[in-house]
Formats: C-alpha cells, structure tokens, sequence
C-alpha cells in the first residue's frame, strides 16, 4: 500500500436534529443571558483557566449548542469563577451564571 502522505479522518458531522438540546433549554431558562453570547471570545481571552489549561468558555457554549454534554461535563470544572469574563463579556453575559447554571444542571442529571 502507498503511502502518499496523507489519511482520510473519520467523519465529525453532527446531526443538529438529533442532538440534545435539554442543556441548553436549561441554560436559556435559568440565565437567559445566554442566548445572547455571540461567540466573539473575550472570555477565552481573558480566563484565567485558560492560561493554565485548555479551559475555552467559548468552545463550553459551542459544546452546549452542539449538545456534547459529556464533553462539557469534563470541561466545566476547570473554571475557577473568577469572573473577569463576565467583567468584559460586550455583550454583558453572566457568564459566571452560566458556568453555575451548567454545574447545576449536572448535579439534577448526572451523566451515565
């Protein structure tokens, strides 16, 4: 077999149709400021967490709307609630209410 330097990856797609957007709808009803993130990433580029790991607030919203929830499970705790993304969100989101919002969610409906 030749190889020509190159590999064909598995496909990633995600059926938005499919996906769950419980997450989300919990997020939309107990800090409605959510929907309003526009995913610009003033908060990645501010987090503290994001200095020391691979933390991305920004990737967090991208996981919930794509409804990756175990995905978001894992990453969740590695927010310190700082809060200095919120102090600088433009579009003025608690995102410290999201990220207690998210954890709460987990602890009503713990993942398999």
């Amino acid at each position: 077999m030749n190889n020509f330097g190159f590999s064909i990856n598995k496909d990633k797609s995600i059926n938005m149709d499919e996906v769950s957007k419980e997450l989300s709808n919990y997020l939309s009803a107990e800090e409605p400021t959510f929907d309003s993130c526009m995913s610009c990433g003033t908060c990645s580029a501010t987090c503290s967490a994001g200095s020391f790991t691979k933390f991305s607030l920004r990737r967090i919203n991208l996981l919930v709307l794509r409804g990756q929830l175990n995905e978001v499970k894992n990453e969740i705790d590695k927010c310190m609630l700082c809060g200095k993304c919120t102090l600088l969100c433009p579009r003025n989101v608690n995102t410290r209410g999201v990220i207690v919002a998210i954890k709460q969610y987990f602890d009503k409906n713990p993942l398999n």
